[in-house]
């Protein structure tokens, strides 16, 4: 029998459930039949009664394995096309298709194989000689009948391609990672042990196989990056996928690479200004200039977008308070994106545009509101609606936002990690009486998020969760709708938190909780930094003896510097290894964070 093969692979992991407590496995989620409301039952083997077998059509979603139609057993796995379910692991990700599903309550071990003719066999594949792994047919897009794919961990090993489980239709080729194969081809030699994304076209014979890796840092390097070969010049993670990296930096004529998980892997190409990088491939010719820089780690696909430097943008029209087409009302340049912009505004209704330097040489419009792209020159004016705003704007990609402000009645601090140590109690802060946006704490008990997935806090309005803000960062960040839970460490905090921009930090107990200064109002730069750190104050009243603490993006307290207030402190960083760090400045009438990031000439 197939299943017998695979389950012995796995035998030797045993989740611990008696089988005398199992009357029935099902399959249940998203994908299956019946959403999350009901088991799709699965058939069990005469002779082993631990062993499920199940033939099923799929869509794309999540599944998980249960027994008798209850969640007091189950078994989950971020793991596909198999893996080894664990009692409350996570959804298992499928993709719609035909499978036929194997299971084994003993042990926990399941394959969730696609009905499929192609299949990838040998010592290198997870089943060796014995058993093909099954690829699954192309249907993105416009289908391409004749290409499969799959990903899967391989040895240092050989594989071939065949059909039908059968040596009568077989691909094997010499040559590594692409390669054309031919019917009763050498065997394919796997270098190099890891996790594959593998193709095959079945009317050319061509292959391909992308090594997946999980990359904690990719950068530039190159004669024209500040950091020269030696040292990359770090790329910055996208946080809704973490294939993408970008970064926004000045570059020199010359060329260059992406170095991946420093040097473990370098992207090349011959093209520019957009391509595809390859392992190993060419030095990226480059025209000096600022540039937007974009990679996916897991395509290769880049692209290098130029970035204009605008001394000014601002909104102008006449739903401004200023009621002109000839004066703007300027907007705030981002510390991290020289490009993005930011502005509180009270606004009525009418129409507006963003422009840059006060002139019409360069402006953008478009038809949507509250949100959408604008086209630069474009002969049409946003419709604006009255109300008070926070509008931010890219001058890069257009992208544009007018989120209207809200007041809120209360804001609370909520979660494990504070003193109710509840999700559904909320520990109340005080609101400025000079601005309804900033909400504060004097002394505020935390405990540490000790690495659970329910642990940690996160910031809500009027005591439920229709407005709440989460970050990943520590002490001070910037919370988003529904983002992450807070990762706390244990101590006693003064906190501050602004309803309208989701800034927030965490610092020494507060003496006094009024007339505290709007984070927006300091500005950190240059971002990225070397040497030293400029934090402009012109914009506030400042004095006394000002605390600095550099954090790292684990919390972890690296620098305290305690200099008198000045418009301009100038920060000595120069000890600091590359990297993005939190600095929180401390104050008689503030306590603020800011984001920033090192690298080294």
């Amino acid at each position: 029998m197939k299943n017998s093969l695979l389950f012995a692979l796995f035998f030797s992991l045993f989740c611990g459930f008696s089988q005398a407590q199992i009357t029935s496995v099902g399959l249940i989620g998203s994908a299956a039949p019946f959403g999350w409301d009901a088991d799709t039952n699965m058939v069990q083997d005469m002779d082993s009664s631990h062993l499920w077998t199940l033939s099923v059509t799929l869509t794309d979603g999540a599944v998980k394995f249960r027994a008798d139609d209850s969640w007091d057993v189950n078994w989950g796995a971020a793991d596909f096309p198999f893996g080894t379910g664990t009692q409350d692991g996570p959804d298992i990700p499928v993709f719609a298709g035909d499978y036929n599903i194997e299971f084994n309550s003993n042990t926990g071990a399941y394959y969730i194989e696609i009905v499929s003719p192609i299949g990838l066999i040998g010592a290198g594949a997870p089943f060796g000689w014995d058993r093909d792994v099954n690829m699954a047919p192309d249907t993105a897009g416009t289908p391409n009948p004749n290409l499969f794919f799959v990903t899967l961990d391989l040895t240092n090993d050989n594989v071939k391609f065949r059909q039908d489980d059968d040596w009568v239709i077989n691909w094997g080729g010499s040559d590594w990672p692409t390669g054309i194969g031919t019917q009763d081809g050498p065997d394919i030699t796997v270098p190099k042990g890891g996790n594959y994304y593998i193709t095959l076209d079945t009317s050319s014979g061509e292959y391909n196989f992308v090594e997946n890796v999980s990359f904690t840092t990719v950068g530039i390097i190159g004669d024209a990056t500040a950091g020269g070969w030696d040292t990359p010049t770090e790329m910055i993670q996208d946080a809704g996928d973490g294939n993408v990296w970008k970064l926004s930096t000045s570059l020199g004529d010359g060329g260059l690479q992406f170095s991946g998980n420093n040097g473990e892997i370098v992207w090349g190409s011959s093209d520019f200004p957009t391509g595809t990088a390859e392992v190993g491939g060419d030095t990226i010719p480059i025209p000096a200039g600022r540039w937007q820089i974009e990679l996916n780690t897991k395509s290769g696909a880049f692209s290098f977008v130029e970035i204009a430097i605008y001394e000014t943008v601002g909104i102008v029209g006449d739903a401004t308070p200023l009621v002109s087409w000839d004066i703007d009302v300027d907007m705030v340049r981002s510390t991290n994106d020289s490009s993005q912009w930011t502005l509180q505004i009270e606004m009525s209704d009418g129409e507006a545009k963003f422009r840059a330097n006060d002139n019409w040489d360069v402006n953008w419009g478009g038809s949507d509101f509250p949100s959408g792209t604008a086209t630069q020159g474009a002969f049409v004016n946003i419709p604006i609606t009255a109300g008070e705003y926070l509008v931010s704007f890219n001058s890069l990609s257009g992208v544009y936002d007018f989120k209207e402000l809200i007041l809120f009645d209360t804001i609370g601090i909520v979660g494990t990690a504070t003193p109710n140590a509840s999700w559904d109690l909320d520990h109340y802060m005080d609101n400025d009486p000079g601005d309804p946006n900033l909400w504060s704490i004097a002394s505020f008990a935390v405990t540490d998020h000790n690495g659970m997935d329910d642990g940690g806090l996160k910031f809500r309005a009027n005591s439920g969760w229709d407005n709440n803000w989460g970050a990943v960062d520590w002490p001070s960040g910037m919370g988003t709708q529904d983002g992450p839970n807070i990762v706390t460490v244990a101590g006693t905090y003064g906190v501050t938190f602004n309803s309208a921009t989701g800034e927030y930090a965490f610092g020494d107990p507060l003496t006094s909780t009024k007339d505290l200064l709007k984070p927006s109002q300091i500005a950190a730069y240059p971002n990225p930094a070397s040497e030293v750190l400029n934090i402009d104050f012109a914009e506030v009243q400042v004095s006394g003896t000002l605390t600095f603490n550099v954090y790292d993006m684990r919390g972890q307290l690296l620098v305290t510097q305690e200099l008198p207030a000045a418009p301009t402190v100038k920060m000595d960083i120069s000890s600091l290894p590359i990297g993005n760090y939190t600095l929180q400045i401390r104050g008689e009438n503030m306590m603020v964070g800011k984001r920033f990031t090192i690298i080294k000439k």
